[in-house]
């Protein structure tokens, strides 16, 4: 994690299987969170956030499955920012930024056009023994 995200006070840590009910569970617990955090529902990042948050989760769970049995997703929160990884222990490292410009509808192209359009950013981060990863997205509150 970057110094900017261990700077941040909230924490909150969800593991789960790499199935497909992991995507609802893992919005519906974003949800709970913020809540908790005190962050409105009706904040403008929250629903973009959940999406991309969703499409994440659901690349974990078609893509990953196979080589990591779960999925876990670390959420970080301070005053003025949300932050969220989903880290799977598959070593495929997707190229964020080159999914926007792909040809054809994308959920990591999707991802990275909410994020950057939100002034949030998006980094991949590979586990020590090079078998896993975690995709954290930064946004604005």
């Amino acid at each position: 994690m970057s110094a900017q995200l261990e700077t941040l006070p909230l924490r909150h840590v969800l593991t789960l299987p790499t199935m497909g009910s992991a995507v609802r569970i893992a919005r519906e617990t974003t949800e709970q969170v913020l809540a908790e955090w005190g962050v409105s529902r009706r904040h403008p990042t929250v629903d973009p956030a959940l999406l991309i948050l969703s499409e994440l989760v659901t690349n974990s769970v078609q893509h990953a499955a196979a080589l990591s049995p779960n999925v876990t997703v670390i959420y970080a929160a301070g005053q003025d920012t949300f932050a969220f990884a989903v880290h799977d222990r598959h070593p495929y490292q997707p190229l964020l930024f080159s999914a926007i410009t792909a040809t054809g509808a994308s959920g990591l192209g999707t991802v990275m056009e909410l994020t950057l359009g939100l002034g949030g950013t998006a980094v991949i981060r590979g586990d020590a023994d090079g078998k896993g990863k975690s995709i954290w997205i930064t946004l604005p509150l």
